[in-house]
């Protein structure tokens, strides 16, 4: 099965395909004089260009090739039956075509490790079933709380959003954002409603939410498997009373947690840059890594301010920016070692 139309080949980067085509020709020629390939993982990718960009860095590649990790293109052109073998297949590309193809080779190579489950992913895509896993945790510890903001969804009619949002009982400003994530830049922007009448500009479908005051930072919590890594970001300021009183309208923000405005090193209030404790982000990674049925995920996270351990989970992204992550070379290389070994440990005696 071939894909059509949309989605672009990920071996269109002329640096990618070189990479690629090097790693194909060493396994094959090692395979090709009947000696055993020293790789201990061959990682098939098909991913977005941009991805690819941000993610198949030279210190990865460079890292994962002396561990015996090798990352090998995926040719859309072809089947992905015939080709191969890998031992895992790491992908992040959209369309129904594709996750139709990836669930037939997941269902047909059960021996291969596929990150992650299109099915799993598709929960990610939809604002609604994004949030609902975190809504049903169980975090009883007395690290900290862990909730969603309230919030509503609105598929049609924005004339009916004031009275709606009367029903359910929401107080100003509300969040809007896009109810669909489909990767692109417009699914990830916002908007900030402080005033009733405004609420009917807005463009479903959408989720609405309370905004909380969160003292202008966010909390990103990277999930590989396992391994944790927690960064601070700037995100919007708080509003205080007198500032509702004075604003109305609708304003357009776009994506806000990004790189250049990483908070890590900012001069900020101990009260509000302290990071969640780390139990309740394990608790909290391990129950969403069983809900969700991903591996490979972050949670964007605010503190309610002045709180100390009051948090709320307004995002979940799947397979995000982790070149953007400290480290994220190492944590990734180990993480599909460990998959390798994970694999081999399941192999039946011979």
């Amino acid at each position: 099965m071939r894909l059509k139309g949309e989605i672009h080949n990920p071996c269109c980067d002329e640096e990618e395909e070189k990479v690629a085509e090097e790693n194909g020709r060493e396994l094959n020629s090692i395979v090709g004089v009947g000696i055993s390939p020293p790789a201990k993982l061959v990682v098939g990718y098909a991913l977005t260009s941009k991805k690819k960009k941000s993610f198949l860095q030279p210190k990865l590649l460079g890292l994962a090739r002396n561990m015996g990790i090798f990352f090998i293109a995926i040719d859309l052109n072809r089947a992905l039956s015939d080709q191969g073998p890998f031992d895992v297949v790491l992908h992040k590309l959209a369309g129904k075509e594709w996750s139709e193809i990836i669930e037939d080779y997941r269902q047909r190579h059960p021996e291969v490790t596929v990150l992650d489950p299109p099915n799993a992913v598709q929960h990610l895509h939809n604002r609604q079933s994004m949030l609902q896993g975190v809504a049903d945790l169980n975090l009883s510890d007395c690290h900290g709380k862990v909730g969603v903001p309230k919030q509503l969804i609105v598929t049609k009619d924005p004339l009916s959003i004031p009275n709606e949002v009367d029903k359910a009982g929401l107080k100003l400003p509300l969040v809007a954002k896009p109810l669909l994530v489909d990767g692109s830049a417009k699914s990830h922007e916002l908007f900030l409603a402080y005033d009733q009448c405004s609420l009917s500009e807005l463009e479903p479908p959408l989720v609405l939410q309370e905004f909380v005051n969160h003292g202008g930072v966010l909390f990103k919590v990277y999930i590989v498997g396992e391994a944790i890594k927690v960064v601070r970001r700037f995100s919007l300021p708080n509003i205080s009373k007198r500032e509702l009183e004075k604003l109305a309208g609708v304003f357009r923000f776009p994506r806000v947690s990004c790189a250049a405005a990483s908070a890590d090193d900012a001069d900020l209030d101990p009260s509000i840059a302290e990071l969640p404790e780390r139990p309740l982000l394990e608790n909290l990674a391990r129950q969403l890594r069983q809900r969700l049925g991903l591996r490979l995920f972050n949670v964007d996270m605010i503190r309610e301010h002045g709180t100390k351990d009051v948090f709320y989970v307004i995002d979940i992204n799947y397979f995000p920016g982790y070149g953007k992550m400290p480290d994220y070379e190492h944590i990734f290389t180990d993480f599909l070692l460990s998959l390798g070994q994970s694999k081999h440990r399941k192999r039946p005696a011979t």
